[in-house]
């Protein structure tokens, strides 16, 4: 693109990042180095972009800094080679955000204990970015939140500077899509959704992701982008709700489900195929469907459709301890001073997250009706309460003797590393939540599947 045509299209402040922008040299601040922060700033400064990352959790920046790889979709030589060549540093300071062209959000975005967005985080770090806030700066959010954040939230803060959004600075909403664990669509490969605040901002903050993404797709708005967001996890928490209802009337009828679901993905069209399970988890789905019905309410509307799919998944842990309450009395045992390990407590399997995962509500139900809960998880060795959960545990060594000595063997999370059926052979009952024992023949009788 000629200079010309930039200075034409952006104003001569966008051009100038433009061009910084196309050559890699756009000092790069990435705000949260989580799962979605932390990835994100390795991509940037493989290629060139000099970045910094800010993060409050003083012991994380110490190890980015160090070249200690804390996120499993960071390959580890890729965040030390960064180090080693000076392309990423990592800082607790939001000053350096004076010296950055290019600021992006990628900080928490809970619920509170009433299921209201928690988008606290996004307006500290706001603040924050005001003070810096300089001409010629594009700032982009990829939190998960309700529509209109970017808009009525970040942008009036910014504006109180005096700075003029579309000339001065540009910004922008580009929602996060990790998918932990998943080793076919990573950061570079995953389609990027782009709204600005005006046409310059869009066009600006494209060029941006197109340097480090493969195909990035602008919409006409921020708030286009922040819907597709929650939609897009919206959707899969109402399919997930659909196939969980499905599930306790299958248990009624005595039908198993898990056969249901797989003879119906056998049809090759029409059907998209999802499984029950002991409730929902993550960072996405058991949260951005709240985002949308609390908007909502704003315009006079009841999501009636997305808040019956939260109630039914809400009540899945509960009915994973009916399982565990059938399981025990089938064996003459209440459930009341039982002993029972959990195999699996992250939300998914074969990752160290434990972000909203339904089993620890199921270890918090079990433990107030006077279980002892114990878990094995090879993922995740220590469990702190955080956000609504309590739990607060140290994973055990999973030995033959654990398995022969627990009551019933609750199957949380279907990590590859299981020996499924050494584990079946071995324990007086098994609840499984995740059809991981579909292959086991010996020891039927003993597992009660969700």
């Amino acid at each position: 693109m000629s200079l010309a045509k930039v200075v034409n299209e952006h104003g001569v402040i966008g051009s100038v990042l433009v061009d910084k922008i196309e050559k890699h040299s756009a000092k790069t601040a990435v705000v949260g180095l989580g799962y979605v922060g932390l990835p994100l700033a390795v991509e940037k400064a493989k290629v060139g972009f000099p970045v910094v990352g800010i993060d409050q959790n003083s012991r994380r920046a110490a190890m980015a800094n160090n070249g200690e790889n804390y996120i499993k979709d960071v390959k580890d030589e890729d965040l030390r080679e960064i180090v080693s060549k000076g392309k990423f540093k990592a800082t607790t300071n939001f000053s350096v955000l004076a010296e950055c062209d290019v600021v992006v959000i990628c900080v928490p975005t809970p619920l509170t204990i009433t299921k209201d967005p928690d988008i606290s985080y996004i307006e500290n770090v706001t603040d924050e970015i005001a003070k810096y806030l300089h001409r010629g700066q594009l700032i982009t959010l990829e939190s998960t939140t309700y529509p209109g954040t970017t808009e009525e939230i970040i942008l009036p803060k910014l504006e109180k500077t005096g700075l003029v959004v579309g000339q001065d600075f540009f910004l922008a909403f580009s929602p996060e899509r990790v998918d932990p664990g998943n080793m076919r669509y990573t950061t570079k490969n995953t389609n990027k959704v782009v709204g600005g605040v005006t046409p310059q901002c869009l066009s600006i903050a494209t060029t941006f992701y197109q340097q480090t993404i493969l195909h990035v797709v602008p919409v006409s708005s921020p708030a286009i982008a922040e819907m597709t967001k929650v939609f897009e996890n919206t959707y899969r928490a109402v399919n997930i709700a659909l196939v969980n209802e499905l599930a306790l009337l299958c248990d009624r009828m005595n039908i198993d489900v898990w056969e249901v679901i797989d003879a119906a993905a056998t049809k090759p069209f029409g059907i998209q195929t999802f499984y029950p399970g002991p409730g929902v988890g993550g960072h996405c789905i058991p949260i951005d469907p709240f985002y949308l019905t609390w908007k909502a309410r704003e315009f006079e509307f009841h999501t009636r459709f997305i808040e019956l799919a939260g109630e039914v998944n809400i009540q899945m842990p509960y009915f994973a301890v009916e399982k565990v309450t059938r399981a025990l009395n089938a064996h003459k045992k209440a459930l009341n001073g039982s002993r029972i390990l959990i195999l699996g407590v992250a939300y998914k399997k074969d990752i160290d997250d434990v972000r909203e995962s339904p089993i620890l509500r199921i270890m918090e139900i079990l433990r107030d009706n006077g279980v002892e809960v114990i878990y094995h998880d090879p993922y995740i060795p220590v469990i702190e309460p955080h956000g609504g959960s309590s739990v607060r545990s140290e994973s055990c060594q999973l030995t033959d003797e654990l398995l022969k000595s627990a009551d019933c063997v609750v199957i949380g999370t279907n990590h590859s590393c299981f020996d499924y059926k050494h584990i079946v052979a071995l324990s007086p009952a098994i609840v499984d939540t995740r059809n991981a024992t579909r292959l086991v023949e010996e020891g039927r009788e003993k597992i009660f599947k969700l």
